[in-house]
């Protein structure tokens, strides 16, 4: 059975076992574009891999489902070599402890996103890699730009262009 005709059967939560590791060929070939409009099976999944997002923020059902917390997931990290991210960056709590009026400040899902600008200046996180497909411990710093442009499309077929910069990223627990 294909990676996509399992992930998004109706029954079906994304977990663990369906992100493949670091050394699949998948992960470092280029993903295809998705045309519009898209298929059915496109739509789903993204709201699933959304889904797993959700999830894998969630307490409880990370322990329950055994996940890693993720603010983004790839298709390809799914096997599926098309250009579709599912991307969920929580607000934090403000200095009192108490919940953001917002519980999110990025909640997408994006068709053939391009990164079509970023800054010269670079920045670091110090808490080593945090992909979902590198299961070892890569301690030390992650360079990556400090400020980026993407354009991508919604489900709908709308182009976006969104800048982000200074993006907290939820690590898995060492």
């Amino acid at each position: 059975m294909k990676a996509i005709e399992k992930v998004t059967r109706a029954s079906h939560l994304i977990d663990m076992d369906d992100i493949i590791r670091e050394g699949n060929p998948t992960l470092r070939a280029v993903a295809e574009d998705v045309t519009f409009p898209l298929s059915d099976q496109e739509i789903i999944l993204g709201e699933k891999m959304m889904q797993f997002l959700h999830h894998s923020q969630d307490p409880v059902m990370a322990e329950k489902l055994g996940l890693r917390g993720g603010v983004g997931l790839a298709a390809p990290q799914l096997d599926i070599s098309k250009r579709i991210i599912a991307v969920l960056v929580p607000n934090p709590e403000d200095s009192d402890g108490n919940p953001p009026k917002e519980a999110y400040s990025l909640q997408e899902v994006m068709y053939n996103p391009k990164v079509v600008a970023h800054s010269v200046q670079d920045a670091a996180l110090g808490d080593g890699e945090g992909c979902l497909s590198v299961d070892r411990n890569v301690p030390g710093y992650v360079v990556r730009h400090a400020r980026v442009t993407v354009e991508y499309f919604t489900k709908d077929g709308e182009k976006k262009r969104i800048k982000l910069k200074g993006i907290q990223l939820h690590r898995r627990p060492t």
